[in-house]
């Protein structure tokens, strides 16, 4: 969001007219979540595709859209980002990919997330890659999809996954470290819980002990609500960790997270 003038309207009938038609021509990006869920999907969809010359990736898109049991925001920005990437290897269209990845539209960039999650060609190794820069993305909203977009990939490959990411609680980049914690969160939001983080969460202490002197906020309050997360299912896993931490680092930045680690247990 650091680029990012517009505060926003505080409800999607303060949205000016003008800022709605050129979010949804993919002109401008969402300055906040009110905005992010005012955009029309579809008709920024037809818009990227009429502007891109693949008008004929609409309609089976639409299908499959209409076909849909629930039709959410979070549904129907999967469906897209998967039927193009269906329309991509059917036409043997990289270049749309291409175009999607850069766009200045934050919800176009949100559909390609899925692109690379949807992908059965690519083992997860592939995908963990092709999806960081995604994780580093400037909108917030792209940052979150990314790890919607490959989560299932993630409980499907935990422990592959859990290595490669360690090397990213190394980077220097906030929003990469952050994605190690908040990709695996063992119960997360809006998402697929992860059963076996719940039962084991020493499976990804590596990670934990990596990040939890973090300096970025960002990253902490990640910690700290993947520790609560795992809190629910065991206790005694997040208290003996914390113990341990405030014993053997007793920074600000440790202390914080050991505070929303917790927080559900001293409730």
């Amino acid at each position: 969001m650091e680029d990012i003038k517009r505060k926003g309207a505080r409800s999607a009938k303060d949205i000016p007219a003008s800022v709605l038609e050129q979010l949804n021509k993919g002109e401008i990006e969402t300055a906040n979540l009110v905005e992010w869920l005012a955009v029309n999907q579809t008709t920024l969809l037809g818009n990227l595709l009429k502007e891109s010359n693949r008008i004929q990736y609409l309609e089976p898109i639409l299908t499959d859209i209409r076909n849909l049991k629930k039709q959410t925001v979070n549904t129907i920005n999967e469906t897209i980002g998967t039927g193009i990437l269906t329309e991509s290897i059917l036409n043997n269209d990289s270049d749309i990919l291409s175009i999607m990845a850069r766009h200045k539209s934050d919800v176009v960039r949100c559909w390609f997330a899925y692109t690379i999650g949807k992908n059965q060609e690519l083992k997860i190794k592939a995908i963990l890659k092709e999806m960081q820069f995604l994780s580093a993305d400037k909108h917030f909203g792209v940052r979150e999809i990314s790890w919607l977009a490959i989560r299932s990939n993630i409980i499907n490959n935990l422990e592959e996954s859990l290595e490669i990411l360690l090397e990213w609680t190394f980077s220097e980049d906030e929003n990469i470290r952050r994605f190690a914690t908040e990709a695996t969160r063992p119960r997360g939001v809006w998402c697929e819980h992860i059963q076996k983080l719940k039962q084991e969460p020493e499976l990804a202490l590596k990670i934990l002990n990596s990040l939890k002197s973090d300096p970025s906020k960002y990253v902490q309050d990640s910690v700290g609500n993947w520790l609560n997360d795992a809190s629910k299912t065991r206790p005694d896993f997040v208290k003996d960790l914390c113990e341990k931490w405030e014993k053997q680092s007793p920074t600000k930045e440790t202390l914080y997270i050991i505070k929303k680690a917790l927080r559900t247990i001293k409730k």
